[in-house]
C-alpha cells in the first residue's frame, strides 16, 4: 500500500492533522471548551452547503462559518447568554444552512458525505500544502505565546487581572480552531473532528500532568489511531473517518485499563513489601 500515491497522502495528511490537533485540542480540553468546538465544527457544514451552491470552495466557506460561530459563541456568552444554550442555537444554525443550500444546489452535493464523515484517502497534494503551512503557523504561535496560552487556558479571569492580551489570545486560538477544523475535514469530517481535538488529549492525560506534556503526547497517540484507522479503512472496507475515531477511543479505554492495573499491582506490591517489613526479624 505505501507505493500508492494517494496512501502516502493519507499517511502525511494524518500525521499533520494530528501535530495540528494536538496543540489546539490541548487548549480547547483544557480551556473546557469541547462542546464549543464542537459547535464550531458542526456549524461549518453551513458553509459547506453555501460554497457548494455559490461555485466557490466549501472549505473556504467551512473556514469562515467555523470562525464565525466560534465569534459568535463568545459574544452571545459576553451577553449573558448561557453558553450550552448559544451553542446549541449556533450549532442547529450552521447544520440547518448547510442542508439547506446542500439540497438547492443543482444535482444535490455527490460528495457531502464525505464532508460529512471524511475521506482521509482523498487528501490532495493542495491539501498537504495547506497543512504544513496550518502546522508551521500554528507551531509557531505556540512557540512564542507558549506561557500567555497556558495562562488562559487555564485560569483566565487571573490572566485578565495581570493585564494579558486575553482577547487576542482568544481570537487568534478561535480564528486557528476554524482552520484546524476545515484541515481536518478529509480526515475525519465534520461529524467526527471533534473526537481528534480531544480524544488524544484524554488518552495523554493518563500518563502526563503538563500542557507540554499533553501536547506532545496527544500528536503520539493520535497518530497511531490514525495508523489504526488506516489499517481498518484499507483492509476491511469500512468508511476512515469512523475507523480513527474508533480506533482513537479503543486506544484511550487500553490505556486506561492499562494504568488502572499498573497502579493496583503498585499498591499490591507497596502492601507486600509493608507486610514483609512488619514480619522481619528486625522488627521483632
Amino acid at each position: 500500500m505505501l507505493h500508492y500515491t494517494f496512501f502516502q497522502h493519507a499517511l502525511i495528511g494524518s500525521l499533520l492533522c494530528c501535530i495540528i490537533c494536538a496543540m489546539i485540542g490541548t487548549y480547547i480540553v483544557t480551556r473546557r471548551m469541547v462542546i464549543a468546538g464542537g459547535g464550531m465544527a458542526h456549524a461549518a457544514l453551513g458553509g459547506v452547503g453555501i460554497g457548494a451552491y455559490f461555485g466557490f470552495s466549501p472549505l473556504w466557506g467551512a473556514a469562515a462559518f467555523a470562525l464565525l460561530s466560534g465569534l459568535g459563541i463568545e459574544a452571545l456568552t459576553r451577553r449573558r447568554v448561557r453558553e450550552d444554550s448559544a451553542i446549541a442555537m449556533i450549532w442547529t444554525l450552521g447544520m440547518s444552512v448547510g442542508i439547506l443550500f446542500a439540497y438547492l444546489t443543482p444535482g444535490f452535493m455527490t460528495d457531502l458525505p464525505a464532508y460529512l464523515f471524511g475521506d482521509v484517502l482523498a487528501v490532495s497534494r493542495n491539501d498537504l500544502v495547506y497543512l504544513s503551512l496550518l502546522a508551521v503557523a500554528t507551531g509557531v504561535f505556540f512557540a512564542v505565546f507558549m506561557r500567555l496560552i497556558i495562562a488562559v487556558a487555564y485560569d483566565r479571569d487571573f490572566a485578565q487581572t495581570r493585564r494579558l492580551p486575553v482577547r487576542l489570545i482568544e481570537v487568534t486560538l478561535t480564528a486557528l480552531t476554524a482552520l484546524a477544523i476545515v484541515g481536518c475535514l478529509h480526515t475525519v469530517g465534520i461529524v467526527l473532528v471533534i473526537s481528534l481535538l480531544s480524544v488524544p488529549q484524554m488518552t495523554a492525560a493518563l500518563f502526563v500532568r503538563t500542557f507540554r506534556g499533553i501536547i506532545w503526547l496527544s500528536a503520539v497517540f493520535g497518530y497511531v489511531g490514525c495508523l489504526c484507522g488506516l489499517w481498518l479503512s484499507a483492509f476491511i472496507g469500512v468508511p476512515s473517518g469512523a475507523a480513527i475515531i474508533l480506533s482513537a477511543i479503543t486506544l484511550y479505554f487500553v490505556c486506561r485499563a492499562i494504568k488502572t492495573l499498573c497502579l493496583r499491582f503498585n499498591k499490591y506490591g507497596e502492601r507486600h513489601c509493608q507486610d514483609s517489613q512488619a514480619h522481619s526479624p528486625h522488627h521483632l
